[in-house]
């Protein structure tokens, strides 16, 4: 059985938990080693039972107890090269042993116990950053957050998901009209920034398959966008283009902070 749970999805701090067969792995971490333990107590587990930890990039909400868990746990930490140059460069993780040290190229599949996972490249403001697939028991689980703009190979990783969490940042409105400097919309809406909530759907129409049961929006901007406005813009997009009604499949909203509703198959 697959198990796969947003322990939390924003600009405040991302983490997600994913297992299958007695394999146990987070995919980031960035939030206090006390507030992932707790997170792991509501899932009835402890930081002991995990396998890995998967980082995507080096921006403070994926990574802020990375380094705690590392340590307290004895996990290792796979990233591509670039972002683990950056950390040892900035030293923002502290020490981490170096078996523990694990460096993952994109496109080349790895094996953490019962789960098969692969990175692959996602257009962000970071120093490599990564989206994943995880497979296991004949399912694809893919993590795509913090995207600038659809690409191709955001699409052929979504295609054949069982479960997608995927980013929808902004709505493309609020952006405009709110109060952040130019600057600072500019870098969201750029090619290096944030997905739309449009634009999220649009990749969704463009990837999904019969195979796909679970989505959840993730990632949502406070200041640009509201849960509701989300899910309506995603899933009025995916009526109009008849990913809509589909027995099975389900939109979610990952929560900002604390649990999303776990999910089994």
């Amino acid at each position: 059985m697959i198990r796969f749970c947003p322990i939390a999805s924003g600009s405040s701090g991302n983490c997600v938990y994913v297992s299958a067969g007695g394999t146990h792995i987070l995919i980031d971490a960035g939030l206090s080693g006390r507030s992932i333990e707790t997170a792991l107590g509501a899932l009835k587990l402890t930081g002991r039972q995990l396998s890995a930890l998967l980082i995507t990039h080096e921006h403070s909400d994926h990574i802020i107890g990375v380094g705690v868990m590392s340590r307290r746990y004895e996990l290792p930490v796979y990233a591509t090269p670039k972002t683990w140059r950056y950390f040892e460069r900035h030293g923002v993780l502290g020490t981490i042993p170096p078996d523990l040290i694990r460096r993952i190229e994109p496109e080349r599949p790895f094996n953490i116990g019962c789960l098969d996972a692969v990175a692959f490249d996602i257009p962000h403001d970071a120093s490599q950053p990564v989206g994943y697939s995880i497979f296991a028991e004949n399912r694809k689980i893919t993590v795509a957050t913090d995207i600038g703009e659809p690409t191709d190979t955001i699409r052929r990783y979504i295609t054949d998901s069982d479960i997608v969490l995927l980013e929808s940042n902004h709505d493309a409105d609020m952006l405009r009209n709110g109060r952040y400097p130019k600057v600072l919309k500019e870098r969201i809406a750029g090619a290096r920034g944030h997905l739309s909530n449009a634009a999220a759907a649009k990749l969704l129409t463009e990837s999904a398959t019969d195979k796909l049961r679970y989505i959840f929006l993730g990632h949502l901007s406070e200041e640009n966008n509201r849960p509701l406005i989300a899910l309506n813009t995603v899933e009025n997009i995916l009526y109009e283009r008849g990913i809509l009604p589909r027995e099975g499949l389900k939109v979610f909203i990952a929560e900002r902070y604390g649990l999303s509703e776990p999910v089994e198959m």
